[in-house]
């Protein structure tokens, strides 16, 4: 006789878990944001500061706003400018080429060669800037006449040092050789910064110091090198302001011989200032833009340009999200 299949029984039920009452349940969690006063102890300082300097703005008489339009625009601020810039950019040029070929000389495995570039380093930031500028111009005291030629032979053209050295080329000398050494800190620091198999693979390969250096290593070390030189481009064009002690009419010195004649100073003053300010800003967002462009190979996503973030600024004012400009794009 067949033997039926056994059913399988219902599972045994579990403790009984009491039901409790409404009124015993403890009461829900009432959230209380956390108070900051000093924030707005910060903040109502803040504003009362920034009002007082407008209100001062724009009742002082002092500040001369209309000699400031009045000169803004001038002939020989413009033609100061022109200089200040110029300098900037030359002075920048010798001291990038200049640090590289340092940078190189450093990292060396010749005693020598790393020795000598530690010493120019060390002397040019050792020295402030005034100094060497003034030295430079006074180089006709030290050397009354200056030549090119055979080391200790014959020289095919010599001349006065003074007819060498003009104020501009003591200000180009003294700006560049100077930038030279701080730019060899900056390009060696980008330099370690790169891992060494790199190094070993591009040897691996075949390729010479040389090569390496110019393709494997200085593409990579760009995204740290950048940003300071940056900042040393924007000190730069301040710097070209210590100039005007060897008559040299950059921005600077073009105000301090206006205002010599009217005895307007802090209007001048103010000029320069503003003049300052719109070229470092011009700078600034060159720079942002370079960090962006060598920044494609490390980034997952690229910063947000500014004309993406004043699209991303009105969408969100309109209450719908950017979604037509990609954020890797150029824009």
């Amino acid at each position: 006789m067949a033997r039926r299949a056994e059913q399988p029984g219902p599972e045994p039920a579990g403790p009984e878990v009491p039901e409790v009452p409404l009124a015993a349940r403890p009461a829900d969690i009432k959230a209380v944001p956390v108070r900051h006063p000093g924030r707005w102890v910060a903040s109502v300082v803040i504003a009362v500061l920034v009002a007082m300097f407008v209100h001062g703005l724009v009742t002082e008489h002092g500040y001369g706003w209309a000699v400031v339009g009045q000169y803004f625009f001038s002939r020989r601020v413009l033609d100061g400018l022109k200089l200040t810039i110029e300098l900037t950019v030359i002075a920048m040029a010798i001291g990038i080429a200049l640090g590289i070929v340092l940078a190189v000389m450093r990292l060396s495995p010749n005693p020598l060669v790393s020795g000598a570039s530690w010493v120019y380093i060390w002397f040019f930031r050792g020295t402030p800037l005034l100094v060497q500028l003034l030295f430079w111009y006074n180089l006709a005291a030290l050397y009354p006449k200056l030549g090119l030629g055979i080391p200790f032979g014959p020289q095919f053209v010599s001349g006065t040092a003074n007819s060498f050295i003009t104020p501009l080329a003591a200000a180009i000398f003294g700006l560049g050789l100077n930038e030279g050494a701080y730019m060899a800190e900056i390009v060696r620091a980008g330099f370690l910064s790169v891992d060494e198999g790199q190094t070993d693979a591009a040897q691996s390969l075949g390729m010479t110091r040389l090569q390496t250096m110019r393709r494997v290593i200085l593409p990579q070390a760009m995204r740290v090198i950048i940003p300071p030189t940056g900042n040393e481009t924007i000190s730069m064009l301040k710097n070209t302001s210590l100039v005007s002690v060897i008559a040299v009419t950059e921005l600077l010195y073009s105000v301090q011989l206006i205002y010599a004649a009217n005895y307007q100073t802090i209007p001048l003053l103010i000029v320069a200032s503003l003049w300052y300010l719109i070229v470092t800003t011009v700078l600034t967002i060159g720079q942002y833009y370079i960090e962006r462009h060598y920044a494609k190979g490390s980034a997952r996503e690229l910063p947000r340009t500014l004309l993406q973030r004043l699209w991303d600024n009105l969408i969100t004012a309109r209450g719908t999200r950017p979604a037509s400009v990609p954020s890797g794009g150029d824009g």
